[in-house]
Order: structure tokens, then C-alpha cells, then sequence
């Protein structure tokens, strides 16, 4: 008879796929810590599932708008922030993209952003960055600046989408069709995706501006106004990335 230890082992090995047959192999095995193994498969089967429903679900959009060709998600990252720039990405996934677990970037932790920003940009049709700095967010205010951000990335798409599907927004000086939905980023893989793109690509921004000036804490608060960061302003004064325009209640 195998030991705990080594059925433990075999189910690690195992892909999902072959739970079915170890549910069987193991039915009959009335140790608890055998059961307690086929109980967490299981589990682990169940939550799959259910992350395979969800994410299909988040392709209401894609699947009403397919006929038209390529659909193209789009989002921001730091219309907020005191400093740094603000981020806009452009993302073209596959039709048949099975990419798990897309959601707003809000909703994930860190490693996860890290872990899908990677898979995105291996499977993703095409990817476009934009990035509008704080002098012209000063000069144009935030809004005009986001729509800038926005108009750049799309102007480094690969391919040229049928439809825009937009996180709140619609863009300005675009002439591609756009469907600007409430809370996208939850709502469109395609704009949960641009989501996550953006969230990272800025937070390795300002980790890079902390290196460089790291009396402002930029790795941990990205920008924000934190209270250590705002206490940092005032003994500091402002950096070259802080946007004059939301700091001059600070200094």
C-alpha cells in the first residue's frame, strides 16, 4: 500500500485532468489523510470551475462585438497620484484567449499583476503603451492627459482594432468605434487586461523613480499621497515628477 506521503506526491504531479482517475484509484482508501487529500483536489477542481465561469462571463462584451474583428480593451493607471506619470495600455487578446483569472488590477494582489502582465504579453495579438509625464498633466490637466495616454497607446497597436471597449471613457480624437463601459476593468476581459499592463508597467516606473529619489517612498506608495509621502514633500520640497498642480495644498 502507498504511503500518505507518497499519494501526496502523485496528486502534486498530477494535472486536473487526471483527478478523475485518482477519485477512483483512492475511493475505497478509508485513511483519513487520503481522503483529506482527495477532498482538497476536489476543492481545487471546484474553484477552477468557477473561475472558468467567471472569466467566461467577463466576455459579454467580446462575444457581442466579435463579428466586427479585432476589439481592442483599454484603461489608465494614475489619474490620482501626486506624482509620476499617468499610464494608459491598449490590449488586443486572441478570439479564443484563455487567459484566467483577468480582473481589475485593484482586485489583485501584486504577484498575480506580475504573473498575468507576463502571460498578457505572450499571448495578447497586441500591446500598446502610453505614458503622459506630470509637466503635461500640469500643462493640460489630468483628464486631457489621460485621453492623451490613451490616443498613444492605441497609436502603437501592432494591428488596427474594429472597436475600442473603454474603461468609462470615450476618447476623444479617436475615429475607431468606441463602447465606453461603466467599471470595464470588471466587466471586459480586454479591459481588465489593458488594467493589469498599465498597473504594472507604472508600478516598475516609480520603483525605478525610488532608486533615484528615495527619500519619497515612491516604491511602496507609487506616487500617492500618502502621509509619510506628503511629510516627505514638506521637508523635501517637491521632486521633478511631482505634479505641481495636485501638490500646491502641500508646499
Amino acid at each position: 500500500m502507498q504511503s500518505i506521503k507518497e499519494i501526496k506526491q502523485e496528486i502534486a504531479e498530477a494535472g486536473m485532468e487526471e483527478y478523475a482517475a485518482l477519485y477512483e484509484k483512492y475511493s475505497t482508501d478509508e485513511r483519513s489523510g487520503v481522503q483529506k487529500l482527495l477532498e482538497q483536489c476536489r476543492k481545487k477542481e471546484q474553484a477552477f470551475l468557477a473561475e472558468q465561469k467567471r472569466t467566461e462571463e467577463m466576455k459579454k462584451y467580446e462575444h457581442q462585438y466579435e463579428h466586427l474583428g479585432y476589439l481592442c480593451g483599454i484603461d489608465e493607471v494614475g489619474r490620482g497620484p501626486l506624482a509620476g506619470p499617468v499610464v494608459a495600455c491598449a490590449v488586443i487578446l486572441p478570439k479564443d484567449c484563455d487567459i484566467l483569472y483577468l480582473n481589475d488590477s485593484k482586485q489583485l494582489t501584486a504577484k498575480m499583476r506580475e504573473k498575468l502582465y507576463e502571460i498578457i504579453l505572450e499571448k495578447a495579438v497586441s500591446v500598446g503603451i502610453g505614458a503622459v509625464s506630470p509637466g503635461r498633466i500640469d500643462e493640460i490637466n489630468i483628464l486631457q492627459a489621460t485621453y492623451e495616454a490613451m490616443r498613444e497607446a492605441i497609436s502603437k497597436l501592432k494591428v488596427v482594432p474594429q472597436l475600442l471597449l473603454n474603461d468609462a471613457v470615450t476618447i476623444p480624437e479617436v475615429i475607431i468605434p468606441q463602447v465606453p463601459i461603466i467599471k470595464g476593468d470588471a466587466k471586459s476581459v480586454s479591459i481588465a487586461a489593458a488594467s493589469i499592463v498599465a498597473k504594472v508597467t507604472r508600478d516598475r516606473m516609480m520603483e525605478e523613480y525610488d532608486k533615484l529619489m528615495p527619500e519619497y517612498g515612491f516604491a511602496s506608495n507609487k506616487g500617492y499621497g500618502s502621509a509619510s509621502h506628503i511629510e516627505a514633500i514638506k521637508k523635501y520640497g517637491p521632486s521633478p515628477i511631482h505634479r505641481a498642480t495636485f501638490i500646491k495644498n502641500f508646499i
